[in-house]
């Protein structure tokens, strides 16, 4: 039977992919205007589920859903696919911004949200801050390329799979820097 921490562990990736996967369904069944409303809905249910479980929600998500909620409805209101192709990009550059604003002030939001997982010393944190910006900037750039300049059916495909894969492998990329950064653990010694 499954706890309610092995709950929260299994919530963020299925609150996140979720959504994702049924834009590309309802992409796939209907089209993209289709796609567009189930997403929107999809990501209303996902945030209400992990305020149910955490009482929180996280800021990336909230921001993440904004958006959504913005450019699908000026994409269904105004019949005009242009809002939701914009939106990746609007999320990425606003994720960049904030995370190179976040060391203009000396902070490092990276640290705020993953120091749960990783114990990093400042430098490390201010590395990865700064390549994960630089990578939201690049992925902003990369979906511009593809949806003004390809067609829908192949943007919804980099948008769904290429985008993800990319994530992933820029997480599996920083794995040396996150390990030569990692802070050694004081062990504990009995006066």
């Amino acid at each position: 039977m499954a706890t309610g921490k092995d709950m929260q562990k299994g919530l963020k990736p299925a609150t996140e992919l979720g959504p994702i996967l049924v834009f590309f369904a309802a992409y796939y069944f209907g089209d993209l205007f289709i796609a567009t409303g189930a997403i929107m809905i999809t990501t209303l249910i996902a945030l209400a589920i992990s305020y149910y479980y955490t009482r929180s929600l996280p800021m990336m998500p909230l921001v993440t859903a904004i958006v959504v909620m913005v450019f699908g409805g000026l994409t269904l209101y105004l019949n005009d696919e242009t809002f939701i192709k914009m939106k990746p990009t609007i999320i990425y550059a606003i994720f960049s911004v904030i995370l190179f604003a976040g060391l203009l002030l000396g902070k490092s939001f990276v640290k705020i949200l993953f120091d749960n997982f990783w114990n990093l010393d400042d430098n490390g944190w201010k590395k990865l801050t700064v390549r994960l910006a630089a990578f939201f900037l690049l992925m902003a750039v990369a979906n511009e390329i593809v949806w003004r300049n390809f067609s829908t059916e192949l943007w919804v495909n980099i948008k769904v799979f290429g985008f993800t894969a990319a994530t992933f492998l820029f997480f599996i990329s920083q794995v040396p820097l996150i390990t030569r950064h990692m802070k050694q653990e004081k062990p504990h010694t009995d006066a």
